[in-house]
């Protein structure tokens, strides 16, 4: 589902004088974020691509519909969305299963990595009404964003594994500020906390996985906006107040199930403004 975009090469220096620009190569890296290129994998990794896609997906279909979730913050798209725009989600890499579950069937555009992780990934997320926009955060360009910036153009939200696909763990890129100047749409962040669960400490994002039946709180920051005229500096603070929002979100949300209910419900009332 993710397009090509076109991208202006760079001169020729064969020949004497000046010559048009010639045409990059399609999987030629354009810039330091994000790119298109596939990996060349072995057929045996190629072969592991559907199995690992099948699995993962049983799992949330059978998980998903047994979680709780109590959502709080859902006006703050309702708002953004009244504006005329749509939203750039960003969220940890922890909780990418219970995202998967909530925010399903919505069209939602997620950047997704080119590795071989991605790919199994990709299938895995489309199969859950999500699209997808090829792009690795370690490879080169900024195809990945361009083709969110045309979803987005189109009244598509996207949306962001902050941290992903390999950390550092907890640490913002820049994807979603670049996004959000060039598009004008706002960052929204959020986190998902619950009750009873697994968190794997040996992966690098300390993967969450909640138990069947499990009691779900969802957190959404207000939205974000980045001027179209935002210099470096701007930017700059853009990213850190993301960081920060991030960060918020995420220590309300892993500690509402420990919150004693006058504690709860005094977030309540600030994220429901």
């Amino acid at each position: 589902m993710a397009n090509r975009e076109a991208e202006q090469g760079a001169p020729s220096e064969s020949g004497k004088g000046s010559s048009p620009p010639s045409a990059p190569h399609p999987d030629e890296p354009v810039n330091l974020h994000y790119d298109t290129r596939l990996p060349q994998l072995p057929w045996s990794r190629r072969a592991q691509i559907p199995i690992i896609a099948a699995a993962v997906y049983s799992v949330i279909r059978t998980l998903g519909p047994t979680l709780r979730f109590e959502a709080l913050g859902q006006q703050q798209p309702e708002r953004v969305y009244a504006r005329g725009r749509r939203c750039i989600f960003a969220f940890w890499h922890r909780v990418i299963i219970p995202v998967a579950w909530w925010a399903r069937n919505r069209g939602i555009v997620v950047l997704n990595t080119t590795a071989f992780d991605g790919q199994w990934t990709r299938k895995v997320i489309e199969w859950l009404g999500f699209g997808t926009a090829q792009g690795s955060s370690t490879r080169g360009g900024l195809r990945g964003l361009a083709v969110m910036a045309k979803r987005l153009e189109e009244g598509v939200d996207c949306g962001f594994t902050i941290d992903g696909p390999r950390g550092p763990r907890y640490v913002a890129k820049p994807g979603p500020v670049m996004l959000a100047r060039k598009s004008g749409c706002p960052i929204l962040v959020f986190h998902i906390g619950v009750d009873r669960g697994k968190t794997f400490t040996n992966t690098w994002d300390h993967f969450l996985l909640p138990a069947p039946f499990a009691r779900a709180v969802i957190l959404c920051a207000p939205p974000i906006y980045v001027p179209a005229e935002a210099d470096a500096d701007l930017m700059q603070a853009k990213h850190v107040e993301m960081q920060r929002e991030l960060e918020r979100v995420r220590d309300v949300a892993e500690g509402w199930f420990q919150f004693s209910e006058e504690e709860r419900q005094r977030y309540r009332l600030e994220f429901l403004k």
